[in-house]
């Protein structure tokens, strides 16, 4: 009788030790990669270096608290020596259209200067202004004006 349990478990343990295991590098289905966003992109530069630095009402120079984020920005580009990136320059809804694309270009450039000084290449860095008319946040109040004044880098 023990002999009669014993033959049908040791044949399916045969069974499960013989079936065939997927394909553990995950080759064929994408799976057991790596998650996270792709070294390089824009994704990694948002999640792991930061994308965009704050400047005071009417102003264009890097705030203190603002230069570490571009200190990773510039190391991260020195790490991912082939991407191009783009600083758009913005500016909060205060003041006429030309004064702030002057003003948001002004931005642009103090972030790119910054980069440049830390070591990345002008080739590497275009800028643009878009002054007031892409807002990040919308409204009119100091807590949407402070969001607007922003200097953003973008992978190209």
């Amino acid at each position: 009788m023990k002999l009669k349990l014993l033959a049908p478990v040791a044949a399916l343990a045969f069974v499960v030790a013989c079936e065939s295991t997927p394909d553990q590098s995950g080759a064929a289905t994408g799976a057991g990669q790596a998650t996270g966003p792709r070294p390089g992109s824009q994704e990694d530069l948002v999640a792991n270096v930061g994308d965009r630095v704050f400047f005071d009402f009417d102003r264009y120079n890097i705030r203190g608290d603002q230069r570490p984020t571009l200190e990773r920005q510039a190391a991260w580009l020195r790490q991912h020596s082939a991407v191009v990136v783009q600083i758009a320059g913005h500016a909060d809804e205060r003041g006429t259209r030309e004064y702030n694309l002057a003003l948001g270009q002004r931005r642009a450039d103090s972030a790119r200067d910054t980069l440049v000084a830390l070591g990345v290449a002008p080739a590497r860095i275009s800028t643009i202004s878009y002054g007031k008319d892409r807002p990040i946040a919308l409204g009119s109040n100091e807590e949407a004006w402070a969001q607007n004044r922003v200097a953003i880098t973008s992978v190209r």
